[in-house]
């Protein structure tokens, strides 16, 4: 595998302005005080581990739901509620990547097993969950590692579980968005499964907003603390219909396929949130539709 394989956004600091509205301190201090409770309630998720399959499924994605409604955001949920179509079969979610809320997002609508950058590993609080949740680490630094991480991904879709990646393979501000990175989708060819195109998008109201990006010289903490002070803040997530096996011969020809569809998902321009300094401010925004 070449280096042309690591991606890079243009997204920065620019990208992301002044929230139009923002809760009071007390308000905050309460979001983060009931983060860090339902954080912690994850010591008792363990025992969810004895339970039946669908039981343990839905406990576990209750708890994401309820760090991600800590942290003060909504969460609406467009097309299928499930990301596999058929049960107990393997598929490769291939989702758009803005912010850390990506992981609580997706699993709040079904746990999976995500890739992830190395990294995340180590990020206080949330890199425990994110591990807890089985996250499958890739380091970009070692890319010679790549296709052993495309096996063991291939093996897991083929025992019939769900696994996530950012197909995009960085983080965008949400207003721009990047090509699919082809690598990862040979896991859904060599285990012959469907590939279940996701999109997520963050607004405020009526409005796209870039305030939960993580872009830039941002750091965990930072964008945890703008995330805590916004009003209103909703993740769209929405599930497209499954690329079935056999419709690409290539994973180049796949991961075509699934931006394609994702890109598809465009009618009328949306505004973006009252903000400044959003430098993609001036370039047309289209909303998602399900």
């Amino acid at each position: 595998m070449s280096h042309a394989w690591m991606p890079a956004s243009p997204c920065g600091d620019g990208c992301v302005g002044s929230t139009p509205g923002e809760v009071g301190r007390l308000r905050q201090t309460w979001r983060a005080v009931m983060a860090v409770t339902a954080i912690l309630c994850g010591a008792w998720i363990a025992l969810a581990l004895l339970l039946p399959g669908r039981q343990r499924e839905s406990v576990v994605r209750l708890w994401f739901h309820a760090i991600l409604r800590a942290f003060g955001v909504r969460l609406e949920v467009h097309g299928a509620r499930r990301f596999q179509e058929i049960p107990k079969r393997g598929v490769l979610v291939a989702s758009n990547h803005v912010s850390w809320l990506d992981e609580l997002a997706i699993d709040s609508v079904q746990p999976v097993r995500i890739v992830a950058k190395k990294d995340i590993k180590s990020w206080p609080v949330l890199g425990p969950i994110i591990t807890a949740v089985g996250t499958v680490y890739l380091d970009r630094e070692k890319l010679r590692e790549l296709p052993q991480t495309v096996n063991e991904l291939a093996t897991t879709l083929r025992n019939g579980s769900a696994v996530a990646i950012h197909a995009e393979g960085t983080t965008w501000c949400g207003l721009a968005s990047g090509h699919y990175k082809p690598a990862l989708f040979q896991a859904a060819l060599d285990a012959g499964v469907p590939v279940r195109p996701i999109v997520l998008r963050y607004r405020i109201g009526d409005h796209l907003t870039t305030q939960p990006a993580f872009v830039g010289t941002d750091t965990l903490i930072d964008s945890i603390r703008r995330v805590l002070k916004v009003r209103d803040l909703v993740v769209e997530v929405h599930v497209l219909d499954e690329i079935a096996p056999g419709r690409a011969g290539t994973r180049r020809e796949l991961a075509k396929l699934a931006e394609e569809q994702s890109n598809r998902l465009t009618s009328t321009e949306l505004e973006i949130a009252p903000s400044t300094g959003d430098s993609h401010r001036a370039r047309p925004v289209s909303p998602l539709v399900a």
